[in-house]
């Protein structure tokens, strides 16, 4: 089943990954890419993406792949995520990649992979969505 991006990137307006300027660009029940544009208010003070922006994107993407596997009227949240830095992301648009590890009643747990523009892998997150029935 294909899932509508541009649906989803309207209900991202007015949220954090809105400001953040994170955009879907493939959606599937199992399967969401979105990119997010490397520029200065999401780096540090170093010139690399901040840590914070890696985890949020990241949560963001695996959110969006447990609302769209929701049952009618159930509502989700992360109960757990954990992130390996990888490399440093500096310029471009990054691309995250969430796939699922386990969806069950009460639970998901998605896996996702945030690269740069060259493939470069920059992290890598594991989180548990509470699915609220």
């Amino acid at each position: 089943m294909s899932i509508d991006p541009a649906a989803i990137n309207e209900r991202l307006a007015g949220t954090m990954a809105g400001f953040l300027g994170i955009r879907i660009v493939e959606a599937s029940l199992d399967h969401i890419i979105a990119e997010l544009a490397i520029r200065p208010e999401i780096q540090n003070g170093g010139g690399i993406v901040h840590g914070g922006t890696l985890m949020a994107f990241a949560d963001t993407t695996g959110a969006i792949a447990t609302v769209v596997n929701l049952p009618d009227g159930a509502k989700t949240t992360t109960i757990e995520s954990k992130t390996n830095f990888l490399a440093a992301g500096r310029a471009g648009t990054m691309r995250a990649e969430a796939t699922p590890l386990h969806k069950g009643r009460r639970t998901m747990v998605w896996q996702t992979t945030i690269t740069d523009e060259a493939g470069r892998l920059l992290s890598v997150t594991t989180q548990t969505q509470l699915v609220i029935t």
